[in-house]
């Protein structure tokens, strides 16, 4: 083999591996093209993503304003409550003292 036959078989194969790149590229990017139908769905998927997390930012808002009405609820009830029990705690006092009054007068 002299040098011109070695130079047009090293350009043969040069070539054949460009081509076989070439091709290999091209059947790898028509088979994961992404097709318009599939860019619509992504879309629609994103939107329903989107209102998704739009919903539930609104449910975390009312959960915590309603937990905020029912603890202030909770304290005004506690409130109520104690203040039940000390009108309870006088009127059992009183009681007790009008007993021992009468109780006094008719031993007296």
């Amino acid at each position: 083999m002299n040098r011109t036959e070695f130079i047009v078989a090293t350009a043969i194969i040069l070539f054949v591996a460009f081509s076989l790149g070439w091709f290999a590229s091209w059947l790898f990017h028509r088979l994961t093209r992404v097709t318009q139908a599939e860019i619509g769905e992504l879309d629609q998927m994103a939107q329903s993503l989107h209102e998704a997390e739009e919903t539930r930012d609104r449910a975390i808002a009312y959960l915590e304003q309603r937990e905020t009405e029912l603890t202030n609820q909770l304290q005004q009830s506690e409130a109520e409550l104690r203040a039940a029990m000390d009108g309870l705690r006088d009127a059992r006092r009183e009681a007790e003292e009008l007993r021992a009054y009468v109780e006094k007068m008719n031993a007296g």
